[in-house]
């Protein structure tokens, strides 16, 4: 009778699981995609933060890493759950085995079951997404105070437009500043470092 190949799961991967990552994606939401809506990121800055998302979420699923959403609802005429702008940008929908979190308040940390997620999970998380200058910039800030460990990938995220400045100026400086509290870094940079430890690892467990 023919037998079906199973994965092989390391022992290596529980003594290392706090080392794994959790992507989490931030807002990948339609209101910062649906011009000219007040939240609206600018084409050319969303669609190439969109293109590194997709690639990274590809990975993570490929790779099995645990993958978190993050969304924000509120009640107004803005982030409304009644209204489509609320939704996930297509491609982004969440599988049933991904984390889901909404919250109303920038940083991830305003709801307790990312925190308490995160901190099950070891702390060590990778952020992308919409928007740099608050959600990303508030989660990775906070994320610092409580000790976890935050890689933040620069050309997965977008900022809007602040008091007169350019979008694409204004992400330029809350890369910097992310950088003070959290590890940043690119989408291919990040994906080829995981390929290699990943490649390493079968190396050794063979």
């Amino acid at each position: 009778m023919r037998q079906e190949p199973r994965n092989v799961v390391s022992l290596r991967s529980y003594s290392s699981a706090p080392a794994i990552p959790t992507l989490v994606l931030l807002d990948m939401q339609q209101e910062y995609i649906a011009s000219p809506r007040l939240f609206s990121i600018p084409k050319t800055e969303a669609e190439a933060a969109l293109e590194n998302c997709r690639a990274l979420l590809a990975h993570a699923r490929r790779q099995g890493l645990p993958v978190a959403f993050q969304r924000m609802v509120g009640r107004s005429p803005f982030f409304n759950p009644v209204l489509s702008y609320c939704n996930w940008i297509p491609g982004f929908e969440p599988m049933t085995s991904e984390m889901v979190f909404e919250r109303s308040k920038p940083s991830c940390y305003a709801n307790s079951e990312f925190a308490n997620a995160m901190s099950a999970g070891g702390g060590h998380f990778v952020l992308a997404g919409f928007s740099g200058e608050a959600g990303c910039l508030a989660t990775a800030t906070e994320a610092f105070h409580r000790g976890h460990q935050v890689t933040f990938l620069s050309d997965a995220s977008a900022s809007l437009a602040l008091n007169g400045i350019e979008a694409a100026a204004v992400h330029k400086t809350v890369v910097q500043l992310i950088g003070l509290y959290a590890e940043v870094t690119t989408t291919e940079s990040w994906i080829a470092a995981r390929t290699s430890d990943q490649s390493l690892a079968g190396q050794i467990d063979g």
